[in-house]
C-alpha cells in the first residue's frame, strides 16, 4: 500500500489570529508540509499572485471581505481545495460555506490533529479525483457532459459550467453509481471519507447546489431525484466516453 506523499504541497492559512496563525504554521510544517499565512483577504490574493497554493484553510471571521465572501470568490476563479474554520456549532455558517464552494469545514475550537487528517483527506481526494476514473474522458447523460480532465460541466447547448471541488466529486458520484439510490452517508463516505454526524445536512446543500447547476427543479426533478426516507437516485442513464 502506498503513502501519499505532501511533502511538496503548499498550505495557505487565512486568520485574523495571530498565535492560531503561528501555532499552525509551526505544527504543519513539522508534519511536512509548507506553510504560509496571511491576515486577511488582502493579503490572500497577494499572497495567491506570488506562489501556487495548494490548499487553503480559510477563517470564516476576517476582517473587510469575511471568508464567505472569500469563498465565493475564489471559487469564481479556481478549484484550490478550501477548508472554512467556523465558530463553534454555527450550523448556518458550515451550511452557507458549502454553498459558497468550501471543500469542507471545521469548528473552532479544534485539535491540530483533527485540521492535519482533513486537509490530507481533501488533498488526496482532490488529487485523485483527476484520474480516479481509468480512461474515462467524458461522462454523458441526459444531455449534459462533464469533462473528467478539465472538471468542467458542459450544457446541452455547449456552454461550460464551472464546477467547485466539491461539486465535481458528488456529480463523479453520481455518475459511478446511475441508477441506484444513495443515502447520506454513502454519500459523505464516497464524496468527503467521513460518516454523516446527528443532523448533519451537508449532503443536501451540496446535492441542492449541484441541481442548480444542472437547472433541476428540485420540486419536480428530473436527473437526481430525492428518494423519500432513503437517499437521492441520479434517474437518467450514463454513456462514458474513452
Amino acid at each position: 500500500m502506498t503513502t501519499t506523499d505532501f511533502s511538496n504541497d503548499h498550505l495557505l492559512i487565512v486568520d485574523d489570529d495571530a498565535g492560531l496563525r503561528e501555532l499552525l504554521t509551526e505544527y504543519l510544517s513539522r508534519n511536512g508540509f509548507r506553510v504560509s499565512s496571511v491576515a486577511d483577504g488582502r493579503g490572500l490574493w497577494v499572497a495567491l499572485e506570488q506562489t501556487p497554493v495548494d490548499l487553503i484553510i480559510l477563517d470564516l471571521m476576517l476582517p473587510g471581505d469575511d471568508g464567505l465572501i472569500l469563498c465565493r470568490n475564489l471559487r469564481a476563479r479556481s478549484q484550490i481545495p478550501i477548508i472554512m474554520l467556523t465558530a463553534r456549532g454555527d450550523d448556518t455558517d458550515r451550511i452557507v460555506g458549502l454553498e459558497m464552494g468550501a471543500d469542507d469545514y471545521l469548528a473552532k475550537p479544534f485539535n491540530p490533529r483533527e485540521l492535519l487528517a482533513r486537509i490530507k483527506g481533501v488533498l488526496r481526494r482532490s488529487r485523485n479525483t483527476v484520474g480516479e476514473a481509468g480512461e474515462v474522458r467524458y461522462f454523458h447523460f441526459a444531455g449534459w457532459s462533464l469533462d473528467v480532465a478539465g472538471r468542467q460541466l458542459i450544457a446541452p447547448d455547449g456552454v461550460l459550467v464551472p464546477l467547485g471541488s466539491s461539486e465535481y466529486r458528488l456529480l463523479r458520484v453520481f455518475l459511478e453509481h446511475a441508477q441506484r439510490i444513495l443515502n447520506r452517508d454513502q454519500l459523505l463516505d464516497l464524496t468527503q471519507g467521513r460518516e454523516a454526524t446527528p443532523f448533519d445536512r451537508s449532503i443536501d446543500v451540496q446535492v441542492s447546489r449541484l441541481r442548480r447547476r444542472l437547472g433541476d427543479d428540485p420540486r419536480e426533478a428530473t436527473i437526481i431525484k430525492t428518494i423519500r426516507n432513503e437517499g437521492y437516485l441520479l434517474t437518467t442513464h450514463v454513456n462514458r466516453e474513452f
